[in-house]
Order: structure tokens, then C-alpha cells, then sequence
């Protein structure tokens, strides 16, 4: 949680899941660039589903990248299968183009793990959406991220969270980050899918390996609309300023939790007194129900 503040560098806004005509999206991949960049972001990871019945595309957006905006390239990987039945979703960020295509009794985890050989950062998507237990999850140990919210899949489904999962994934001893992301696949003229879901990553340059080396480091935050201007620890405080809130919340094992509620704050102090030796992660709301997230806060050392 806090290296992301103190790492030096600056913050750029960007979607890590997204797809485009290359598989199931209906945005060809210039198309889904143009929109993020007109958006307001800095980067972008086109993700198309790695399947047969689409080529295993690993899209070469590198054409797409200029002075002020780039583009990490992935794929959301698949192989067979969850406990329920489902077929594995991973989504795995800076690829390498020759990234050979699953072996017919290749298993999730061993896909995960052989992305994560390849130089990928590895994220659990929409865990909610189809039913991943922390069983399932654990079985993903190269693991870097889990989506902590996932806005297709909550406009499509109402299944568009992650939180219970990591916080089960927390509550073992597992290191794992959190991320958010638009899933965008552009189904909806009648909706704008876009922009519903992000993460800030601090990093020295927008270039694809200073964006990526962030993200393996944890340097990052996750948010709906809240902005994070700074997090230190202060004694047996966390001081945190941001953009206007109502709510900060640290939550921690089980039921443990701290909080502040109150309009209009951008400044605020909250105790860790009851999670030294434990973790914590922290939660930001804004008057219009939108959250921020940090990764965990480590107390045990």
C-alpha cells in the first residue's frame, strides 16, 4: 500500500482487460485505443481471448502507441477447468508475441505459471462472475492481482465483484494485489461500458516497461472515481489524502475494521492499532458510490 506513495515516478490512469474484433469485442483494437486515449487515459492492455476460434491473438497494439499514451500487450488465457465446470479466465499483461497456445492437457495453473515465466504480470479477473473459489484461486500461485471489481461483468451480470475472495485469499497468507479494470468488449450502443473501472500505477514513465515494472512491484491502486493523493503511516496512524469522500474504511481479518464517515473529507487519520500483526487494506467512497482501493498493508514484520 504505501510504496505506491513513496515509489518515485507519477501516477497514469489505465484499463488492464479489454477486448476488441480480434475476439469477441466489437471495437477493432485502433477503435478501443482512440476511446481510452479521448478518455483521458495513458495506457491500455488489449486482451482478447486466447482461443482457438480466434486465432490466439496476442494483438500487436504497439502501432498504437505515441507521446502521450501506450499500451502493454496481453491476453486473457483459458484452459479447462474450475471445480464448478468453467473454463479458466487469466488475464496476463506483457506477453511475448510467440506465447505458444495452451497444450490440450494444460492446466490453469500450469498456463499461469508459464505466463509468469514468459515476464507476465498475472491477474485473477471477475472472480464473482463465474463462481472462483479461493481453492480454485490458490491453485494460481504465480498470481500478482485479483479484480477487485470488474464493470462489464457488474453491468452485465451484477456479478462484477472480488472482495470476498480477497480477503479469503488474504486471510491464508497469500500476497496478492488488487486491480480494476473496464473488461470492455463494446456490446452496448445504448451504454457507455468504458470507464467504470481502472487502476493508477506510479511509475517513472509511461512506457510499457516502466508501466509493467510498476505493476509487479505493487506500485498501483485501484478506483471507480476516488483519487489517491498520498498514504503514510504516522505512529499507529495512516494518514491518507485524497479527492472529496464520505467513507474511508480499513478492513481487515474477519470483522476487523476501522473507519471514518463524514462529508467532504480529503484528509483523514485512521488507527492500526487492532491490525498490527495482521494485513489491512483501505477503501475510499465518494458521495456517489464509488470506491477506491489500495492493496494490502502489511503488519506482521
Amino acid at each position: 500500500m504505501l510504496d505506491a506513495f513513496s515509489a518515485r515516478g507519477q501516477f497514469y490512469k489505465g484499463n488492464i482487460h479489454g477486448h476488441s474484433t480480434r475476439s469477441d469485442g466489437l471495437k477493432t483494437p485502433e477503435q478501443v485505443a482512440a476511446y481510452y486515449q479521448s478518455a483521458g487515459y495513458d495506457f491500455i492492455a488489449i486482451t482478447d481471448h486466447f482461443r482457438e476460434k480466434y486465432g490466439y491473438p496476442i494483438v500487436d497494439t504497439t502501432p498504437l502507441r505515441n507521446g502521450g499514451f501506450t499500451t502493454l500487450i496481453g491476453a486473457e488465457l483459458h484452459a479447462p477447468a474450475l471445480a464448478n465446470g468453467e473454463l479458466w479466465h487469466i488475464v496476463a499483461l506483457g506477453l511475448p508475441f510467440d506465447f505458444a497456445p495452451p497444450a490440450a492437457d494444460e492446466t490453469g495453473a500450469e498456463l499461469a505459471a508459464r505466463a509468469v515465466r514468459a515476464g507476465a504480470f498475472v491477474q485473477i479477473p471477475h472472480p464473482e462472475w463465474y463462481g472462483l473459489t479461493v481453492e480454485d484461486a490458490e491453485t494460481i500461485a504465480g498470481a500478482h492481482a485479483v479484480e477487485v471489481y470488474n464493470h462489464g461483468c457488474a453491468v452485465d451480470s451484477a456479478r462484477g465483484g472480488g472482495s470476498e475472495l480477497i480477503d479469503q485469499l488474504l486471510a491464508r497468507g497469500n500476497r496478492i494485489g488488487i486491480v480494476a479494470s473496464d473488461d470492455s468488449h463494446f456490446w452496448f450502443d445504448w451504454f457507455d461500458e468504458g470507464c467504470g473501472g481502472w487502476v493508477m500505477v506510479k511509475a517513472e514513465e509511461n512506457t510499457p516497461d516502466s508501466v509493467l515494472a510498476a505493476l509487479k512491484a505493487g506500485h498501483y491502486y485501484a478506483s471507480q472515481g476516488p483519487v489517491i493523493d498520498h498514504i503514510e503511516r504516522r505512529g499507529n496512524m495512516l494518514h491518507i489524502e485524497s479527492s472529496d469522500i464520505f467513507a474511508a474504511v480499513l478492513v481487515g481479518p474477519a470483522s476487523l475494521a476501522a473507519r471514518k464517515l463524514g462529508p467532504s473529507m480529503s484528509a483523514i487519520d485512521l488507527p492500526l492499532d487492532q491490525f498490527e500483526g495482521k494485513w489491512c487494506r483501505l477503501v475510499l467512497r465518494d458521495s456517489r458510490g464509488r470506491n477506491a482501493w489500495t492493496n494490502p498493508l502489511w503488519l506482521d514484520r
